[in-house]
């Protein structure tokens, strides 16, 4: 029994680039043997062990033979008989595809570190053609490694995946999960490109081809935001907030529509929906805010829900304030005041003692929506004071 460091570990360790995760591979064991040692079994399709003291992963070297279209369409084979190349040779890129042993020799049967050198995504096998999430990764792979570019024949085995439906058969949650992943990288465009480029895009998400496909100059400023939100590190719903803002069409109907069938298509998680949604409502207005008084103020505060979930609020306001500086319209200076005086509004009008507000009014014999109303008209009073100060430093 041997084990193996393997994957992202070695990878990232040959670039000098901060340690993934550790993954393990053990040749020459069976699962009977790695519980007498102690490791805990937790893998459902095929055997994976946590170590007993570090509860890194160690899975069993194995082999897998596609069965049926789709990410589930295979059946793994995990033996002592396995070797380590014929477990490295299943995996999606060259780059993944080493391992290191206890000495810190590397072994790479398949060109990992020339590629490494090359800056290059390639594929380790034919086999790649088998896994429809392996494009997903590649293109999750261009957006975290900026300087590198697919090989021209892994692009083309991409597009001849899509081109027989390979993708058509991919499920919602591990789409969600690699495109958010890649959401989360550094450059998040490079990931839609490459999914344009095969193809894929236009079949998993065909709400953003067409706009993908633009050269106008708002199609450019869009995709300056997008990498703006990832250089801002912004949190995931507004990075996808972004990314949503010019689905469909130009007409407001149209572009909500697609979101909504986006979100239901993939099972978007309910933050980043929501987020999303109010971009797309209330990006216009919350972006001309220094000509708005307190009333139309405090009335999108209400649209929002700004006083009962201040913190969706704030992640709307930071989407809506990435794609106003992408946009290249007035000064960073301009922008920091007018988006510091919608939180500044926020705040004093959730500062304001309702509960008192609404007493003053039910004793001068106010009922039901006239109650609300002079809590409303509390807030409109103290957000236009805020308006008639400067904002505080």
């Amino acid at each position: 029994m041997k084990a193996w460091k393997v994957g992202g570990a070695v990878r990232d360790a040959l670039l000098g680039r901060p340690g993934s995760d550790i993954d393990w591979v053990v040749t020459g064991a069976t699962p009977e043997a790695m519980r007498a040692a102690g490791y805990l079994p937790v893998g459902r399709d095929f055997p994976v062990f946590l170590h007993p003291v570090t509860r890194q992963e160690y899975a069993l070297a194995r082999t897998e033979r596609k069965t049926a279209p789709g990410y589930h369409g295979f059946v793994f084979h995990a033996d002592p008989g396995v070797t380590l190349e014929e477990d490295l040779q299943r995996r999606d890129l060259t780059i993944n595809a080493m391992a290191q042993d206890e000495t810190g020799r590397i072994i790479d049967p398949y060109g990992g570190q020339h590629d490494l050198q090359a800056r290059l995504l390639r594929h380790v096998s034919p086999a790649f053609a088998e896994d429809p999430v392996r494009i997903l990764r590649v293109a999750r792979f261009a957006a975290r490694f900026v300087d590198f570019q697919v090989a021209p024949e892994t692009q083309v085995l991409m597009q001849r995946m899509v081109s027989v439906g390979e993708v058509d058969a991919l499920v919602a949650e591990r789409v969600w999960q690699e495109l958010s992943r890649g959401l989360m990288e550094v450059q998040p465009t490079r990931m839609f490109d490459v999914l344009h480029d095969s193809g894929a895009l236009a079949r998993l998400m065909p709400e953003l081809q067409a706009a993908w496909s633009s050269a106008t100059p708002e199609a450019t400023r869009w995709r300056c935001a997008i990498d703006l939100a990832a250089r801002q590190a912004l949190p995931l719903p507004a990075r996808f907030a972004v990314v949503t803002t010019r689905l469909g069409g130009i007409d407001h109907t149209t572009r909500a529509d697609a979101l909504a069938s986006l979100c239901e298509r993939w099972r978007i998680p309910t933050d980043c929906r929501e987020v999303a949604e109010l971009v797309l409502r209330e990006h216009d207005v919350v972006c001309s805010g220094t000509a708005m008084d307190a009333e139309q103020r405090v009335q999108l505060l209400d649209r929002c829900d700004a006083w009962r979930r201040p913190e969706r609020f704030e992640v709307m306001l930071q989407a809506c304030e990435c794609i106003a500086r992408a946009d290249g319209s007035g000064s960073a200076r301009g922008h920091a005041v007018s988006f510091m005086r919608w939180r500044q509004s926020r705040s004093r009008g959730a500062a304001v003692d309702t509960g008192a507000a609404a007493r003053r009014a039910a004793e001068r014999g106010a009922r039901g929506p006239q109650i609300a109303a002079a809590v409303h008209d509390a807030r409109v009073r103290a957000v236009a004071e805020d308006l008639n100060d400067e904002i505080n430093d």
